[in-house]
């Protein structure tokens, strides 16, 4: 992938063929199911899909997060800056993350200990992994939320999450994430429960700090609206796969894989007032029974009888784009 039309020559982030699996009492979930993707330094990717088309377990397979059991990785690679992150010791990929990358978790009020300040807990990013001193890691954490737009700072670094609005909390998980200056962000869900005005300006920070400090940024939602000002590129996944990868504006305007269609038909638009709106027929499958063919075959207006028997690969369908359907061309055609 490229960053401002230039080419580079290793991406920040290349996962490979990626699989991961829950193994339950119910059986075998397969909740990653071949999943690739690369970031750049200073690029946004916004990976979007319905709950349970494997977006957050696919992120924390990247981190080294995964609870085990039940989760398990059990194929592809995960290189970063080169190295393949599922060689590494338990000790090695502590030290990375958090000084090599970071995630920003959907739900910050459970993110953050209750009983600890906000300052003490920036301020341990900074202790455990520089060695700085107390005194050191609390100016550290005060010049932190003021980076991030923390009104009073200095006079609000011993308060506790509690005593703030989800949006400022949203602010300081954001502060935690860029604590010691990361190659590379995850934000999962950064915008849940927030209303409308502070979504704006939650991704208005992440997208002013990505251009500063030159980062990747994986940004993980099912919100199509909040992506499309932020994002150089979106992959859509389903059924722990990715079925289409495209540069976002080109994504919007015709999108190659008839799921992605169906999810930017179903957003409300302001003229379009006393439409009926459309929406995805049925249900995602159950991961531990993924229908042969392709998974969104029960659920697709194009699909027919190779699509029930033949799983789509990614074909290339354009300059930096990939459509895992039969009938690319023909979803493609009709979006223009």
């Amino acid at each position: 992938m490229t960053n401002g039309g230039a080419p580079t020559a290793q991406p920040l982030l290349d996962v490979q063929d990626l699989a991961v699996e829950f193994r339950t009492r119910d059986g075998v979930a397969k909740a990653v199911n071949g999943v690739s993707y690369t970031v750049a330094a200073g690029q946004t990717l916004a990976v979007l899909g319905e709950s349970g088309s494997g977006k957050s377990v696919t992120a924390q397979a990247v981190m080294g997060i995964l609870d085990s059991p039940p989760g398990f990785v059990t194929g592809g690679r995960i290189l970063f800056q080169g190295r393949d992150l599922l060689t590494l010791g338990k000790e090695e990929r502590r030290r990375i993350r958090g000084a090599k990358m970071a995630m920003i978790f959907q739900d910050a009020l459970s993110a953050l200990n209750p009983v600890l300040s906000v300052g003490t807990q920036l301020g341990e990013m900074f202790r455990v992994h520089t060695g700085t001193s107390r005194k050191e890691a609390r100016a550290k954490a005060v010049e932190l939320m003021e980076r991030v737009g923390i009104p009073a700072a200095r006079a609000r670094v011993g308060d506790y999450p509690h005593q703030f609005s989800g949006g400022m909390r949203q602010r300081i998980m954001i502060a935690m994430a860029l604590a010691l200056e990361p190659d590379l962000i995850i934000a999962d869900e950064p915008t849940t429960a927030l209303d409308v005005t502070v979504q704006a300006q939650v991704m208005d920070l992440l997208a002013e700090l990505r251009r500063e400090y030159r980062m990747g940024l994986i940004l993980i939602t099912h919100d199509l609206g909040v992506v499309a000002d932020v994002a150089d590129t979106i992959a859509v996944m389903y059924a722990g796969r990715v079925v289409e990868t495209a540069p976002v504006h080109q994504l919007y305007k015709a999108p190659a894989h008839p799921y992605t269609r169906g999810l930017l038909e179903s957003v409300p638009r302001l003229g379009h007032k006393g439409r009926e709106l459309h929406a995805i027929k049925g249900l995602p499958p159950n991961l531990t029974a993924i229908p042969p063919g392709c998974a969104f075959h029960p659920r697709c207006p194009l699909a027919r009888d190779v699509c029930h028997t033949d799983r789509p690969p990614l074909y290339d369908v354009g300059p930096g784009r990939t459509s895992a359907c039969h009938f690319w061309k023909e979803t493609l055609d009709g979006a223009r």
